[in-house]
């Protein structure tokens, strides 16, 4: 599978020759999971920008990968925009804003949207683990 996933993701850049790719994922309920990839693909398809859309999808996972000039602030707003759709449809359809990945930089400000209250829990249990905030200083536990 990570092979097929490599070859994808090259595959995807040679859509978009000098491109850079902006890599996102989700997951919902597998109940969900054919209405929230059709709404993506549609926000893809109504966008000026080009990407792909591959997953391991029984577990209600997939990704999404907006192929970007990095240089260009309208293409990175354009796959920032892409990106908040997905990740809000996706809590809103019950499901989690990173489907296997956690939740990295780019993801850090969907994280009470999606746990609410149990912030506060996560971050006591890691100042108790991490009193002097070592592990992975700087971001959000």
């Amino acid at each position: 599978m990570w092979r097929a996933r490599h070859d994808a993701y090259f595959a995807s850049l040679a859509l978009r020759p000098g491109a850079k790719a902006w890599s996102t994922d989700a997951c919902v309920p597998i109940s969900r999971l054919a209405d929230c990839i059709v709404a993506s693909k549609r926000d893809l398809d109504e966008s000026t920008l080009t990407g792909t859309l591959v997953g391991h999808v029984g577990d209600g996972n997939f990704h999404m990968l907006y192929l970007v000039d990095p240089d260009s602030p309208e293409e990175m707003a354009e796959a920032q925009r892409l990106n908040a759709r997905l990740v809000t449809r996706a809590i809103e359809m019950g499901g989690t804003c990173s489907g296997e990945h956690g939740v990295g930089i780019g993801k850090m400000s969907y994280l009470a949207k999606e746990h609410g209250d149990a912030v506060e829990t996560m971050r006591a249990i890691k100042h108790a683990l991490d009193p002097k905030g070592i592990m992975n200083p700087g971001k959000i536990l």
